[in-house]
């Protein structure tokens, strides 16, 4: 773990640690009230402070107070200016500051919870500190400048604390996200099923009902994911290195067509919702329709996908259904057979189809009956229809299953 340590303050030692030495009658005194003081500091903060009035009770509180008391004491320490006396505070001090900015982080408070905590634990122990002080016989200008030590100590420990808070996330963000990763692979590599909720459980994420596999380009996700649930998960290996993959919890039903608007315009292929232990199954569908330059919704694709779901028997069946046509040159077969294929799709509407392919109806009525003599009473025969139609559904040469290209 890489620790963002605070800087070391510069104000520390510029307050009035270089030559401000407290003389020990007014070190004793103001030593004296730090129990009372530690109190008040942690009754202050309690009522302006939400967000501790729970925080400190019990053996909390009783660690909080012992906390205030050990850091102001080695203030009075730097302050007496002794010799072989910290100029700044102790490296315990500073640690514990660190420490106080990490469990704070656990415990889910805020940076602004814990600045606002030592902005009253100064401004209270500065009271308290100066009234002892006076009491013992300060004059003005060493209160101005035991003033300035006494915010420039705080700020330090405050900046220690944020330190810690930071790298608390910091490293609780980056094993989070290490554990979804591992869950992750669980789901796409097919786990059994107690080591899924296993890997669900250390992730911290509650299984939902359904999980959908969206594969878009890796600069699409971060903004897709503002606008997704808080528990889609990430895996950022995929067959093409450009691409990122999310697994979107429960957005079946009437959720797909928000996921779908979501990812509108970003080439992403969403998968079919399905069970989440099945996530694998969504992710392979979006994977294949990628590969086959599908974007959008997969379930929009299914007539294609399942015929080029073997696609050396389609190429065989292709060959058969087509060899009634193979003496022919090449261009009058692709004509023929594109004809053949809006028919069967048109089911013999005459006019549409010479829409579809852009040529006069005289000249579709010419090439069916040239596919009639080719084809024979096989254009009659359902088995040999439905061979044709699944034959001719998808062209090798165009993605595209619908029909038609523009006829001279």
């Amino acid at each position: 773990m890489v620790r963002l340590r605070p800087r070391r303050s510069v104000a520390v030692n510029d307050a009035g640690a270089q030559g401000l030495r407290l003389p020990p009658a007014a070190i004793a005194e103001i030593r004296e009230a730090l129990p009372s003081v530690a109190e008040d500091v942690v009754a202050a903060i309690i009522v302006e402070v939400p967000s501790y009035v729970d925080a400190f009770s019990g053996p909390m509180g009783e660690t909080i107070r012992n906390a205030v008391q050990v850091a102001l004491g080695g203030f009075l320490s730097l302050a007496s200016g002794r010799s072989g006396a910290p100029r700044s505070p102790g490296a315990g001090a500073v640690e514990g500051a660190y420490q106080l900015g990490r469990g704070e982080a656990r415990s889910g408070r805020s940076t602004d919870a814990i600045l606002s905590a030592y902005r009253i634990g100064a401004r209270i122990s500065w009271g308290a500190m100066s009234q002892r002080g006076v009491h013992a016989g300060l004059d003005a200008e060493t209160l101005a400048r035991f003033a300035g030590l006494v915010f420039a100590y705080i700020d330090e420990l405050s900046a220690a604390s944020v330190a810690g808070h930071a790298d608390e996330l910091s490293t609780a963000g980056r094993v989070l996200q290490q554990r979804r990763e591992r869950l992750v692979h669980h789901l796409l590599t097919g786990a059994n099923e107690e080591t899924v909720l296993a890997a669900a459980e250390r992730a911290e994420w509650p299984p939902p009902t359904t999980l959908t596999a969206v594969l878009l380009p890796a600069p699409q996700a971060r903004p897709v994911l503002g606008a997704l649930p808080a528990a889609t998960l990430t895996a950022a290996e995929q067959p093409r290195e450009e691409d990122v993959a999310l697994l979107v919890p429960d957005v079946h039903g009437t959720g797909r067509a928000h996921l779908l608007r979501v990812v509108a315009g970003r080439g992403a292929t969403v998968g079919p919702a399905r069970p989440w232990q099945e996530a694998r199954a969504s992710h392979a569908r979006a994977v294949r329709s990628r590969g086959l330059g599908l974007e959008g919704d997969t379930e929009a694709h299914l007539p294609r996908l399942v015929l080029t779901a073997d696609p050396e028997a389609l190429a065989d069946l292709r060959a058969r259904a087509l060899a009634p046509l193979a003496d022919l040159r090449p261009g009058s077969r692709e004509k023929l057979a594109e004809t053949l294929r809006a028919w069967l799709l048109l089911q013999g509407r005459r006019d549409d189809v010479a829409a579809a392919l852009y040529v006069h109806a005289q000249t579709v009525r010419y090439r069916m009956g040239q596919l009639r003599e080719a084809y024979g009473d096989a254009l009659d025969d359902p088995e040999q229809v439905l061979a044709l139609v699944l034959a001719l559904g998808v062209t090798p040469e165009d993605d595209d299953p619908a029909v038609g290209t523009v006829e001279e």
